[in-house]
Parts: structure tokens; sequence; C-alpha cells
């Protein structure tokens, strides 16, 4: 796939997954919208990627959780850029902490960011897309997407929505020619875990061991774009981590048995 010049509007561009592969597809002249809630490090991000051959950055701030202002800030952004030809859903949050001890409100606030704020951003690019007949949705789920771990019951919670939303929607679209990739990432070597979120819905603010010694994600990156160029519905991506979906698809009860005892963190 030649990614030059294509409007590409990626989510949660300001660390991580999210800037890997912003900087990827600037590599690629890859016309670039970034939008997270943290504008100065959205523009260092910006800046990273002009010196790395994008011929347009556009720095969008974008509030996940604020779902009624995504329609408009679509209208807005496609006025200046024109269509989106490929949107990536990569914004999130995370969670650490059991499902006895985290409060209500902390699970809503998963929901809304992770899985309604993405639907309401897809929602609101879609038909433009529809007009042309043409575009790429990519959404960044999980492996918790594919099965439950412990300390993360909202986090995967919301993971399990997003994939059941857009593999539906992929089966309303079979004749469009607007292609959907789910991304399931393991363990990747991010500040995801500092962020997420504990049972009172403060910060964890520490980096687990897991996460630290994972996949870096400029090598996930080079594996979504693989994944995206074959038009794949789905991939799975990390260490032996991805074993797990096998096991929980051919050996469910040996799955249980091993996810209560594994060191997720």
């Amino acid at each position: 796939m030649n990614f030059a010049n294509k409007n590409i509007w990626i989510t949660g561009a300001s660390s991580g997954i999210g800037k890997a592969l912003a900087l990827a597809f600037a590599q690629r002249g890859a016309r670039l919208i970034l939008s997270a809630r943290q504008v100065a490090a959205l523009e260092q991000v910006a800046d990273a990627c002009r010196q790395m051959g994008a011929p347009f950055t556009l720095v969008q701030p974008l509030d996940l959780e604020d779902t009624g202002s995504l329609s408009p800030l679509v209208t807005t952004v496609q006025a200046i850029t024109g269509p989106i030809d490929i949107l990536i859903n990569n914004g999130g949050i995370s969670q650490r902490s059991l499902a006895t001890d985290t409060s209500l409100a902390v699970d809503e606030r998963l929901m809304r960011v992770n899985y309604l704020g993405t639907v309401a951003l897809t929602k609101a690019v879609l038909p433009a897309m529809i007009q042309r007949k043409s575009g790429h949705i990519l959404v960044v789920t999980s492996l918790v997407g594919k099965f439950g771990s412990p300390l993360r019951s909202g986090y995967a919670a919301a993971k399990h929505a997003l994939h059941g939303f857009f593999d539906s929607l992929r089966a309303e679209l079979s004749t469009s020619g607007i292609h959907i990739l789910l991304v399931c990432p393991g363990f990747i070597r991010t500040d995801i875990s500092v962020h997420a979120l504990t049972a009172d819905g403060s910060t964890q603010g520490t980096m687990d061991k897991a996460t630290s010694n994972g996949m870096p994600p400029e090598v996930l990156a080079e594996k979504v774009i693989r994944a995206l160029s074959s038009n794949k519905q789905e991939v799975w991506i990390g260490g032996k981590e991805t074993i797990g979906v096998y096991i929980k698809r051919f050996f469910p009860r040996l799955f249980s048995t091993m996810i209560a005892r594994a060191k997720v963190t």
C-alpha cells in the first residue's frame, strides 16, 4: 500500500504506539492528523514527523471522553485536510485494580474513553468514507479484547466491546470498499501502565515489569503497517502472551487456570 499523501488520523498520538505509528507513516510520506489531550507532546511528535518527511501535519487536540465534541471536530478537520483515508483509533487508558475494589465510576470512564469515544469518532468519519467508497479504519484494541485478565476487568470489557462493534461494522460494510483492521497488542514498551487507572480512579504511576520488558513500539508499528498493507482483518502482536488466544479457544479450562496464576504486571 502506498501511504504517500494519504490523510491518516491517529488518536493517542502523543506517545507510545501512537507516536511510533505517526513516525512510521511520516517516513512513508503520509499527511498526518495527530490527536491526544497533551498539546505540547503532540507538537513534539509533529516536529519529529516533519523531520521524517511528512508533507503535512495537523495537531488536533481531542478528548475521547467528550464524545459530543467529536462529530463537530471531524467536520472541522476534514474542512482543512479533505476526507480521511485512514483512521487509527489508538487512544485509550488502561487499568490496574481488582474488580471487587474498583469503583463503578472507573468502569464507566474506561468504557467512555476506550469504547464510546472510539465509536463516536468512527461514526463521524464514516459518512465521507462511505460516500467515496474507500477508507481504512484501524482499531488498536488489546489481547485482553480476546480474553480477560486479572486487574483489567473494566479495560478488558471495553476492549471486548470494541471487537463486538467493529466485527459487526465490518459485516455491514462488506461491499462498501471500507476495510477494518483490529490490532491486538500484548505487552508493548510504553507508559500505558504508568497512566493506568487504579481502584479509586487515580493513576498507578509506576511501570509494570512485564510492560517494561515488552516489544518496542517501533517494532509494533512496522508490523501494523504490514498488516494494514495486506488488508488483514485482525492481527495479534506481542511475545509469548499471544499464545493465550489459542489456548483460550481450544483449551478454555486450562486457560482459566493459567490466567489466574499468570503474572500480568
